[in-house]
């Protein structure tokens, strides 16, 4: 799974880097980024591309209270066209998740070490993801979104048995465009190991308040 992750370039960079139309939302320099916080996503809205500001944690447009978000922060590649909660999302409603790394927690006897993994120029990347609008019963959007996740790669592997669905560049577009289900579930495959690195970092990762750079110095 995917439960923490770090996005610190700045708003123009992620400009830049998205070749952003319009900015609904500006993003902050995150180090610590948990579920039920809000994150920035890129996504396709009339032929431009738009970055807002989405809550972690898909909430379906059907269901009947918001705290299922809470179980929804990740998507199994493996099985999108088929779970109700995610199989419209797929035909529909894909975004792209800015990051520059991400957190998993490696077993050490009876301690957990957290690991940052990245890659290796340490330049942003983006998730996978699908987004969902739900309404509350006064009528009030709210618009959430998820972390599609694949089988690891020999970088993460030692430390979790998945990682986040990390898109090459040149797949990006079709994943916000694409409207063939096969060629999208083929877009979701494990990042090159060559080109990713993961290294032990502080403990205070483990407080989800703590959002600090100093979270990402090496141990």
């Amino acid at each position: 799974m995917c439960g923490r992750f770090t996005m610190h370039h700045t708003r123009e960079q992620v400009a830049l880097r998205f070749d952003l139309q319009t900015v609904e939302a500006a993003p902050q320099e995150r180090f610590n980024i948990a579920p039920t916080q809000p994150v920035a996503v890129v996504r396709e809205q009339n032929d431009e591309r738009v970055l807002a500001a989405l809550q972690w944690g898909l909430i379906p447009a059907w269901a009947k209270e918001p705290g299922i978000g809470n179980k929804l922060i990740n998507a199994r590649a493996e099985t999108l066209a088929e779970k109700p909660s995610f199989r419209q999302a797929l035909k529909k409603r894909r975004c792209l998740i800015p990051a520059d790394g991400f957190y998993e927690w490696k077993k050490e006897g009876m301690a957990r070490q957290p690991m940052h993994i990245r890659r290796t120029d340490s330049d942003l990347f983006t998730f996978a993801g699908l987004w969902e609008e739900w309404k509350a019963e006064d009528g009030r959007p709210l618009r959430t979104c998820t972390i599609i996740t694949v089988a690891p790669n020999e970088v993460p592997l030692p430390i979790h048995d998945r990682m986040p669905a990390i898109l090459r560049p040149e797949d990006e577009a079709a994943w916000l465009t694409e409207t063939d289900t096969g060629l999208l579930l083929s877009l979701l495959r494990p990042y090159p190991a060559e080109q990713m690195e993961a290294f032990a970092v502080s403990k205070k990762v483990n407080v989800p308040t703590i959002d600090d750079p100093a979270l990402l110095n090496s141990l």
